[in-house]
């Protein structure tokens, strides 16, 4: 029997839960496990807090021939050296947009005597002909 040390996902949707558990690797992802022997909580803030694992079976299993996952294998090398480093500080919140004010009727007056100052303009130029 091939035995893998591998997670087991459990919680609802869009929060996750994972058990670490030694299963037979036949088995389906969230079958039946031989033991159970930690977990791994994603949500927790502080990430040296999100795995608790029994590193006495850990040993022990690998010892009698089982094989961890890469993911577990990943955990189980953090908890040994104690490096998980730290959370990512969440984005800063940003003020809404104010909406762009509206135009005032004084701008159409304004365009009019552009208008009438380039007629104005146009008339005191001399053509040449």
């Amino acid at each position: 029997m091939a035995v893998r040390i591998r997670m087991k996902r459990m919680g609802r949707k869009h929060r996750p839960f994972y058990r670490i558990c030694v299963m037979d690797s036949r088995k389906q992802r969230d079958g039946e496990a031989i033991e159970e022997i930690g977990t791994y909580d994603t949500s927790v803030v502080d990430k040296s807090k999100r795995v608790e694992i029994n590193m006495e079976r850990v040993d022990y299993w690998m010892s009698v021939g089982a094989k961890p996952s890469e993911n577990v294998a990943t955990l189980i090398k953090k908890v040994k050296k104690n490096k998980f480093g730290t959370a990512a500080a969440p984005a800063p919140l940003t003020a809404p947009k104010e909406p762009a004010p509206e135009p005032e009727p004084e701008e159409a007056s304004t365009e009019a005597t552009e208008a009438g100052s380039e007629e104005t303009t146009a008339e005191e130029t001399p053509s040449e002909g």
